[in-house]
């Protein structure tokens, strides 16, 4: 199991370009969809948890998912397979980039790639969309922020999306407490 959860981070890592939010689709496509380590809502509340925790959110992601599967080592092994690939990759740029750049063809690689991932970082937003949960409050909580950093982006406004989040947070717990919050007792609701 730590081999291949290793190797399938490894893959994750080397093969997507665009950070951690790209990297999201892959691993709700390997994670999910095709090895089953994981269910969607445990994809979507993970993707929740290791966005707002420290650090960046693939690892995080890869973190969890090694956890599960093969507790302490487990998370190791995913959590350097996917950090390993992107780090050989970035060294070996660093050590040339200054000379490729130059050249007209590596530039427009580079603006291909940055549409490329743009959209698949769209891609994770509609997937995570679709599955939310079909009741108003998350939709309007969603559309709200979208509705936010939108506005902000186009009136060029420096709004952090750790603030969007608290304030949506927030929102949706006084929602909660607002209503009565049921009492729970051993992870059940009375």
């Amino acid at each position: 199991m730590l081999s291949e959860l290793f190797w399938t981070f490894a893959r994750v890592g080397l093969f997507t370009f665009g950070g951690g939010y790209a990297m999201i689709s892959m691993i709700e496509n390997i994670c999910v969809e095709r090895k089953k380590w994981i269910t969607h809502d445990e994809m979507m509340q993970m993707t929740v948890i290791a966005e707002s925790t420290p650090g960046p959110l693939a690892i995080n992601c890869a973190t969890y998912v090694g956890y599960q599967k093969g507790g302490i080592p487990g998370s190791v092994a995913a959590t350097v397979g996917l950090v390993l690939p992107s780090f050989a990759v970035i060294y070996l740029i660093a050590s040339v980039l200054d000379h490729y750049l130059e050249i007209p063809l590596i530039v427009s690689a580079f603006r291909g790639i940055r549409i490329g991932v743009g959209l698949l970082i769209l891609s994770v937003g509609v997937k995570m969309l679709r599955k939310m949960q079909k009741k108003p409050l998350p939709r309007i909580i969603a559309g709200c922020a979208f509705g936010v950093m939108t506005a902000a982006n186009f009136l060029s406004l420096r709004l952090s999306t750790i603030a969007v989040m608290l304030a949506a947070g927030l929102v949706s717990l006084a929602v909660y407490v607002c209503k009565g919050a049921p009492e729970q007792k051993g992870g059940s609701r009375k």
